[in-house]
């Protein structure tokens, strides 16, 4: 009686396990963005300055979305303000939508 016990345990544990990592698997990851003016952009690679020492790299991949003031990859340009989002987990960081925002007036700049 002790074995079938335990066995039932064991099976009722291993369903459990099995279906919390299931459901892990369904659940969306959050989006983070990053904001800021792009530095660099190639092909593939866009860098983004966000002006307080940060500079961070992300991958064009092929569900990358353009919005905002500009439709297109191939219209980004250096110099534009844009906000990125992408997922925490990405090695490399995949850029899944970059937004185009209107340029930010520079601290300190006079008018």
């Amino acid at each position: 009686m002790k074995k079938f016990s335990r066995l039932v345990v064991l099976i009722a544990i291993a369903c459990l396990v099995g279906g919390s990592v299931a459901v892990a698997d369904g659940v969306e990851t959050p989006m983070r963005e990053f904001t800021g003016r792009i530095d660099k952009i190639k092909k593939k690679k866009l860098i983004v300055d966000n002006r307080m020492g940060d500079k961070v790299s992300f991958v064009k991949v092929d569900e990358t979305e353009v919005k905002g003031e500009k439709e297109n990859w191939k219209k980004l340009k250096k110099g534009d303000w844009v906000t990125v989002s992408w997922k925490f987990i990405d090695k490399p960081r995949k850029a899944y939508v970059v937004r185009v925002i209107p340029e930010k007036e520079e601290a300190g700049k006079d008018l």
